[in-house]
């Protein structure tokens, strides 16, 4: 009898698990204008807690980022060297009490500041 083994791998710069919200992208596409129709993620050092989020409206990409189809009509871009910070991100936009505000819900967040502004994450993740 054989037994086969087999091992996945999972790549981030090839398979890329990021998702918006209908209202999320809703908001984007209000907020896009003639001069900026390129929605990039990408993360800063920053914040309360390490990282803080960068969504922008861009004229480009930048020339590593990875194309993520999320409708036909809207397509991010992801810093490439964020990936593995950010797989598995789901992007919303709620309302909270009288406040509207784009959120981040990364299964990959270890922890986040109370303003929400900003997350940490299990240095045993890839760079």
């Amino acid at each position: 009898m054989t037994v086969e083994t087999r091992v996945e791998t999972f790549d981030p710069a090839t398979q890329i698990d990021i998702s918006m919200s209908d209202a999320a992208v809703d908001h984007v596409l209000g907020q896009r204008s003639e001069a900026a129709q390129v929605l990039r993620l990408s993360l800063t050092e920053s914040g309360c807690s390490g990282y803080m989020y960068q969504l922008d409206h861009e004229a480009e990409p930048a020339p590593d980022d990875r194309p993520v189809q999320i409708r036909p009509n809207l397509t991010l871009y992801v810093a490439v060297d964020h990936l593995a910070l950010l797989q598995g991100t789901r992007i919303d936009y709620v309302t909270e009490g009288l406040n509207s505000l784009v959120k981040f819900n990364n299964p990959n967040a270890q922890s986040e500041c109370g303003c929400g502004e900003s997350f940490s994450i299990d240095s045993d993740l890839p760079d």
